[in-house]
């Protein structure tokens, strides 16, 4: 199992999520979150902002499917300039996968 999280701009999340539902993968995590990329934040007039609010989706998914996934990701959270800020995307090995409700292993 894969642990997969993508950091992307809060106003492609809706689409995101819409099309890893489509895809088959519905179980999804979002987090706010706050951050920079090697642009080391933007700077607008005389003021940096090195704190540029983002979005974080974090799903696991079986390693097969891996692929997928960042292929949904990579097409649906770019801009269309793909420009600086988009976004990234890191995948861990998952160990183990429990459900709190039953106790039972796995996805």
């Amino acid at each position: 199992m894969l642990l997969i999280r993508a950091i992307i701009r809060p106003e492609k999340v809706g689409e995101v999520l819409s099309e890893l539902l489509s895809a088959g993968f519905p179980a999804v995590t979002k987090m706010d979150v706050y951050g920079r990329g090697k642009q080391k934040g933007i700077t607008v007039g005389e003021v940096h902002y090195d704190e540029i609010p983002k979005e974080m989706l974090m799903l696991v998914c079986q390693d097969e499917d891996k692929d997928d996934v960042v292929k949904v990701i990579l097409r649906t959270a770019k801009t269309g300039t793909g420009t600086f800020g988009d976004g990234r995307i890191f995948i861990s090995p998952v160990e183990s996968a429990y459900t709190v409700s039953n106790g039972k292993e796995g996805l």
